[in-house]
């Protein structure tokens, strides 16, 4: 389950982890602030009761969402040229 709420200054998306069937254990919510020059990651550590945030750039971002698409190994993703296939 997740939900997405438009802020003036971020979209928020916040992960729910309802488990799998028999799943003992669930992780805790993350959210996902996405900010015009960054996106950040936070979820809560309830073993320190601290929340953890990753900051991701839109060049990171952008090569994460390319990295779900592909095989194991290294990649640098190029500019496309005008008239060029994505």
């Amino acid at each position: 389950m997740f939900t997405i709420e438009h802020d003036f200054e971020a979209t928020v998306v916040t992960l729910v982890d309802e488990g799998d069937e028999g799943a003992s254990y669930l992780q805790e919510d993350i959210t996902i602030n996405a900010f015009e020059d960054c996106v950040t990651i936070e979820q809560l550590d309830p073993q320190t009761d601290r929340v953890h945030v990753i900051t991701l750039s839109m060049p990171q971002l952008r090569d994460l969402a390319a990295a779900l698409d592909l095989p194991e190994g290294v990649y640098r993703l190029r500019p496309v040229e005008e008239g060029e296939g994505e």
